[in-house]
């Protein structure tokens, strides 16, 4: 066996999902002129994806616009109009009303104008809104529409478009693992925190958690049906090889660093459905000693309780409880840093 820091930690599965999903709608309705989605292929955000048939909304602008100037036009009239009402008034040449009628058709004549000017710009938006364009970057799925239909506003679906990187990944852990995550904060003065913030995340066909991810949601309450509340994390994905969908390692820890004893697996034996190992004692004799097993870590086993430090262990020869035995040194396979502290058994 050899004993080394050890920050225990458990493994759960779940499954990964896009922080940003989108379910693309035209925002005004015709006819679709061009579609140019590069299906299931990453874009950024603000690129073209599909065309409308722009030429209405252009006619709608130039028809606002015309307005507009007419609408200014009118106004210009209203202006010298109430400025030469204004000077009569003074001289006293016309009565309070003319001139007051002067100012309401001015303050008429502004509003026409602020009228048409809002009118503009909703054409001019309603005009944009003909290039339908990416909300965001990410990957883009099936075009659902081709070119030559017609499309309702806030109704056809043209596509979808998820974020890729980062991700989420959603995972359920029991009640005893987020007990334990809790108490380990608690003793490093992290009251606040309910669970560890640190991951590490590996696909299901990966032998190693090579990505690091960070918690950032925690359910506030427990699921009465399974007793396991839902962590999320965020993983982020540069390379694009995590897909939304796909099904996720995940490896919390759950305290803080501490020394544990670990032996290599070939070591520990199993009787009717319980694990045990041989300790060699000082007289050569093996002794039965029932082991609770922790996680893997770097190929050995951790031993939760029933070993001691110092202890030697039977690692492999045809031995029994209770049997005189002449040990043998051997290193423990599997481990970088066996020759750290090894002890064994031979037949």
């Amino acid at each position: 066996m050899i004993v080394r820091p050890v920050t225990p930690f458990a493994e759960f599965t779940g499954s990964l999902a896009a922080i940003e999903r989108v379910e693309l709608r035209p925002r005004v309705a015709g006819y679709l002129q061009d579609v140019s989605v590069p299906e299931g292929r990453f874009v950024k955000k603000g690129t073209t994806l599909f065309r409308i048939d722009p030429r209405v909304f252009q006619a709608a602008v130039n028809a606002a616009a015309a307005r507009l100037r007419e609408a200014e036009a009118a106004l210009k009239l209203a202006l010298t109009d109430h400025a030469r009402a204004e000077q009569l008034f003074t001289q006293k040449v016309v009565a309070r009303d003319r001139l007051d009628t002067a100012t309401a058709a001015l303050e008429v004549s502004k509003a026409q104008v602020d009228a048409a000017k809002a009118a503009l710009a909703a054409a001019q938006l309603d005009l944009s809104f003909s290039h339908v364009t990416a909300p965001i970057s990410g990957r883009v799925g099936q075009a659902l529409v081709t070119a030559g239909n017609y499309v309702t506003s806030g109704v056809t679906p043209l596509t979808t478009i998820v974020s890729i990187d980062p991700l989420h990944v959603n995972f359920d852990i029991d009640e005893r693992t987020y007990l334990r995550s809790v108490a380990a904060n608690r003793e490093i003065g992290d009251s606040q925190r309910t669970a560890s913030e640190k991951v590490m995340v590996a696909l299901l066909t990966d032998e190693t958690y090579s990505r690091p991810g960070r918690i950032d949601f925690v359910s506030n309450s427990t699921d009465r049906g399974t007793g396991t509340i839902r962590i999320r994390a965020v993983v982020d994905n540069p390379d694009g090889q995590l897909t939304p969908g796909l099904f996720a390692k995940i490896k919390l820890e759950t305290g803080t660093q501490q020394a544990a004893v670990l032996v290599s697996d070939q070591s520990i034996r199993t009787d009717q459905g319980s694990r045990y190992v041989l300790v060699v004692g000082s007289d050569n004799k093996t002794e039965y000693r029932p082991v609770v097993l922790g996680a893997m870590v770097d190929g050995l086993r951790v031993i939760e309780h029933g070993l001691q430090p110092g202890e030697r262990i039977v690692v492999k020869g045809m031995v029994g409880p209770g049997m005189q035995v002449t040990p043998q040194s051997t290193a423990i396979e599997g481990s970088p840093i066996a020759a750290l502290q090894t002890s064994g058994a031979g037949q």
